[in-house]
């Protein structure tokens, strides 16, 4: 197996959403949004995580201070997202196996996502290969430009975008897979030409192109998976698609429950086969239900609550 490392920016501090938490710490179904981008990485196999930090960089340390697979790098000014790549290059150079680059603000990614880029990647000997999505409406994306053979061309921020490649439906929502030498050596050629006057990832890939490596795109992230969060309404909506997955993975393993539109399930919460979970049930935090248990409805339970085997837990106790 190659090398590979990965690189998260995580620097953001999102005006957007008003706050003084930095947005990677915003949670989702109980978990900061990074929690999930950091087990993607590593449940495909990455064992180095390079966590670019800026805005409150203390509170995201802090968070994973006892994680020894993670450097923290700081982004003093930020400048755009090559800007957050080019802030770990002493740590890359001399690296010349895959780096990959993802964004700590995309919480509905999977491993299996990266493990298709990544098997793309290495398959065709690409110098940078990036996964992309199909989405009916990508305002707010980067456009990916092919040429009529299929073969990518580039990509263009919404903000630089001609009317005409606005109605490109195909998007970039920031998987990339680069062998490390190319990538650094696109750093140190890109400038900053644009609408905003920042560094952009994606002229890297412009630079990778038109010195004549070998640059493929696969489009293997799911629509819903593309979601980023820059504002508390796609946090919300992250939210949901997040509970949806974890009530479809508990249901799948032997957990009946009733009504899971009235039903809320941390991520971090473990239930046992045949329990029932009745309507209106919050399950909050670290939570450990055991087999053929009853809970709800109208329950809410706590952080850290562990019920045994065989237990019926509600709001009421019925005489009989």
């Amino acid at each position: 197996m190659a090398d590979r490392i990965a690189i998260i920016l995580a620097a953001g501090e999102s005006k957007r959403m008003n706050t003084k938490l930095p947005k990677v710490l915003h949670e989702v179904c109980g978990r900061p949004m990074l929690a999930y981008v950091l087990d993607a990485c590593r449940q495909a196999g990455i064992g180095r995580i390079f966590v670019v930090v800026g805005y409150n960089k203390e509170q995201v340390i802090e968070q994973y201070r006892d994680c020894n697979d993670i450097v923290f790098v700081e982004q003093g000014e930020q400048k755009g997202t090559a800007h957050a790549v080019m802030c770990c290059k002493e740590h890359i150079t001399g690296f010349g196996g895959q780096v990959l680059i993802l964004c700590g603000d995309g919480p509905l990614i999977r491993s299996e996502t990266l493990k298709i880029l990544i098997d793309k990647h290495t398959s065709e000997m690409s110098a940078a290969t990036l996964a992309t999505s199909i989405l009916e409406d990508p305002t707010g994306y980067g456009r990916i430009l092919r040429d009529s053979y299929g073969n990518i061309q580039g990509i263009v921020e919404d903000n630089d975008c001609t009317d005409e490649q606005r109605k490109i439906k195909e998007i970039n929502p920031s998987y990339y897979c680069f062998e490390g030498p190319v990538l650094l050596d696109a750093l140190d050629r890109i400038t900053p030409d644009n609408a905003k006057n920042e560094y952009y990832l994606t002229d890297a890939l412009h630079v990778i192109i038109h010195t004549g490596h070998k640059v493929m795109a696969v489009t293997a992230v799911a629509a819903q998976d593309a979601l980023g969060v820059n504002d508390r309404e796609q946090l919300s909506r992250a939210g949901k698609i997040m509970q949806q997955r974890i009530q479809h993975q508990l249901m799948n393993n032997g957990v009946t429950i009733v009504d899971p539109d009235n039903t809320w399930i941390d991520a971090r919460a473990k239930i046992g086969t045949d329990t029932v979970v009745e309507p209106f049930t919050y399950i909050h935090g670290e939570v450990e239900i055991g087999q053929d248990c009853r809970v709800g409805p109208f329950a809410y339970l706590r952080d850290g609550t562990v019920l045994q085997d065989n237990v019926v837990f509600g709001s009421f106790k019925e005489e009989q």
